[in-house]
């Protein structure tokens, strides 16, 4: 397949193109012998063709970075990058450090707040005990001291209600005898049982 004309006008930029350098100077073409016995012309600028151009602004580039210091700036950058990982990873550590500080303070609390727990519950339950045991003692004498009291309270009635009967008793039989004495005496039997009496007392 063949390639396409150019149009002249393209043709003849290349051409000025290829005839001025980079700041616009004529150039020198040099020479070259083909295969086919054909001169060709090789483009070249102040005598350098354009690998020694590549190689010449490579060395120029390089000569700049390290009168620049460019490395050196370049390895301080680097350094300032692996001082801040270390100082994050240091402070990493050191977080990880309390935070373990702190879950083994947490635990050591959670610990002696489950002993001083048991030992409230233990303190309690024998409290409780001392108290369920007062508590019946105290029970089991105010049982007996009511009943002792109980018992004083029905045997002074028990008394008071003898001394009733026996009062009630006596003055039934005063009255009794009082009542016999005045209906089997008159004032004649009184006199002689009188004087018998005085002569008896003589």
């Amino acid at each position: 397949m063949s390639k396409p004309a150019e149009p002249k006008a393209v043709q003849a930029e290349k051409a000025i193109i290829d005839d001025t350098t980079v700041d616009g100077a004529p150039t020198t073409h040099a020479t070259t012998e083909g295969h086919d016995g054909a001169v060709h012309a090789a483009p070249a600028a102040l005598g350098l063709d354009a690998s020694m151009w590549v190689a010449l602004a490579m060395l120029l580039v390089i000569g700049l970075a390290v009168w620049k210091k460019v490395p050196a700036m370049v390895g301080g950058m680097l350094d300032k990058q692996i001082a801040g990982i270390k100082e994050q990873l240091d402070q990493a550590t050191n977080l990880r450090k309390e935070a373990e500080a702190i879950k083994a303070d947490y635990e050591a609390k959670a610990k002696q707040a489950a002993k001083d727990a048991e030992a409230m519950k233990a303190h309690a339950e024998e409290e409780a005990k001392a108290i369920i045991a007062k508590a019946k003692t105290d029970a089991t004498t105010l049982i007996a001291r009511r009943a002792q009291s109980a018992e004083d309270k029905i045997a002074a009635a028990e008394r008071a209600a003898i001394a009733d009967v026996r009062a009630q008793a006596a003055a039934a039989a005063t009255a009794a005898a009082e009542a016999l004495i005045a209906k089997h005496h008159d004032g004649k039997a009184d006199a002689g049982l009188i004087d018998e009496t005085i002569a008896k007392l003589n």
